[in-house]
């Protein structure tokens, strides 16, 4: 009897253990909520002030305070690490709100956020300033973008396109408030496509006009066409598209001229345009040529982007540019036009230069980051902005067909823009599902 006894204690102890290997690989939500995040707050409360020690990032008290320990406390004076403010657990991680001593700058914790995250035993840290003297420990218990499951409270609003997922479990979004023009680089199959999609998908949700740019013979983006204000195939078509982009650049600036604003959104509601996203599927395709006299045309399509890009942001209209690779070897204009372009994410790339070209000039931290993104995981890339700031993202995986069926349920949203109708795309008609006819049969008499 014992002896069963024991086995059974034994069997049931195995069982516990497999089914909690079994959730941290396929729960991990709810594998860190249960486990997971109370074992890191304990650890943390256990290890804080010698682990801070050890990382260099305690410095001595003030006189007063070292004063106030030596004679009224009767101890010996220690370093000062951070203080803890702040303790909040959440549903992929954990966040520690820090008040940095006299002598501490954020940069300093996060140089030491790798040794942190080993000390501590989460996924990653990453160190985020909420206010002088203030920052935020964002944990991440588990790999949240090896799964991506966007946050529930992630939906398009007011110019605020949630595309993808921080490696900090937050949303990244796609904000033309602040980043109106943006450039995306990836090799085949790096998710490049993937990321135009999901933005696509929110884009198509919110009042603005969408123009398509793909000289791919529109095979990316011609399935989109309900909800597409316009859509141009070839280099031809795209120089006259954008010279028209132009003359309503023009038109906006006056408009905003005659009621003495620099910014469309400083316009009455009434009387404000609508917004103009132009999404342009391979930008190599616009600055390639195979003869002189495509020279002209390249010309043109040139100088329409480098125009747009500076100038288009005041009058609501948007660059989103996305290619294999964008540097200096495309010809005349194109690092002047990257120059412009301020949000920029980098999928895998086939070499670093392709990576230096996204990334360099803006966050040459982030180069390296971008130059190890595995083959195995696709929609893997690295955000970042002219702030300095990068963090690497993954797009979650949505099929072409779910993007179409959002477009068609939204196609009501496309604007009535009378300038952007010769390029207007023609829709295709819904074929109706098979299903029983509602007609009675009549016999055919004589």
């Amino acid at each position: 009897m014992t002896d069963l006894a024991m086995w059974a204690e034994a069997t049931a102890g195995l069982s516990a253990a497999g089914g909690v290997g079994l959730a941290k690989v396929r729960a991990p939500r709810a594998y860190w909520t249960l486990i997971g995040l109370p074992a890191t707050v304990a650890r943390l409360g256990f290890s804080y002030r010698p682990t801070m020690d050890v990382c260099g990032l305690t410095v001595q008290p003030s006189g007063l305070r070292a004063f106030m320990t030596r004679n009224v406390a009767r101890r010996q004076v220690q370093p000062v690490p951070p203080k803890i403010r702040r303790v909040r657990g959440t549903s992929t991680g954990l966040r520690v709100t820090l008040r940095l001593p006299a002598g501490l700058e954020p940069a300093d914790v996060a140089a030491a956020s790798e040794r942190l995250r080993h000390a501590w035993g989460v996924h990653a840290v990453t160190v985020v300033e909420t206010k002088p003297g203030f920052i935020e420990l964002r944990m991440t218990g588990y790999d949240v973008l090896r799964r991506v499951r966007m946050p529930r409270k992630a939906v398009p609003h007011d110019m605020i396109v949630p595309v993808a997922l921080r490696d900090d479990g937050t949303a990244f979004e796609r904000d033309y408030r602040k980043a109106p023009m943006a450039l995306t680089l990836g090799a085949n199959g790096s998710g490049k496509s993937m990321y135009q999609r999901n933005l696509i998908k929110g884009l198509a949700q919110l009042p603005v006009a969408l123009v398509g740019v793909d000289c791919k013979r529109g095979v990316e983006q011609s399935a989109y066409a309900p909800r597409l204000s316009a859509l141009v195939t070839t280099p031809d078509a795209a120089a006259s598209l954008l010279a028209v982009l132009v003359a309503e650049m023009e038109d906006r600036f006056d408009l905003l001229s005659r009621f003495g604003v620099s910014d469309v959104w400083e316009l009455p509601a009434e009387r404000r345009p609508v917004p103009v996203v132009v999404l342009v599927d391979e930008v190599a395709e616009l600055f390639l040529i195979s003869s002189r006299k495509d020279e002209e045309r390249r010309e043109k399509i040139v100088t329409a982007l480098i125009r747009l890009a500076q100038m288009a942001r005041a009058v609501g209209i948007h660059l989103e540019v996305c290619g294999q690779r964008f540097g200096s070897d495309l010809g005349k204009g194109a690092t002047m036009l990257r120059a412009q372009l301020t949000g920029r994410v980098v999928h895998r790339v086939n070499d670093k230069q392709t990576a230096e070209m996204g990334l360099a000039d803006i966050a040459p931290d982030a180069v390296p980051a971008a130059s190890t993104i595995p083959m195995e995981r696709p929609g893997t890339a690295v955000a970042a902005d002219t702030s300095g700031g990068w963090s690497k993202i993954r797009t979650p995986a949505i099929s072409r067909d779910e993007v179409v069926g959002v477009c068609r349920a939204y196609a009501y949203l496309v604007p009535d823009l009378p300038f952007l109708e010769p390029f207007r795309p023609d829709a295709p008609a819904e074929v109706p599902a098979d299903g029983p006819s509602l007609i009675k049969p009549r016999p055919v008499t004589e």
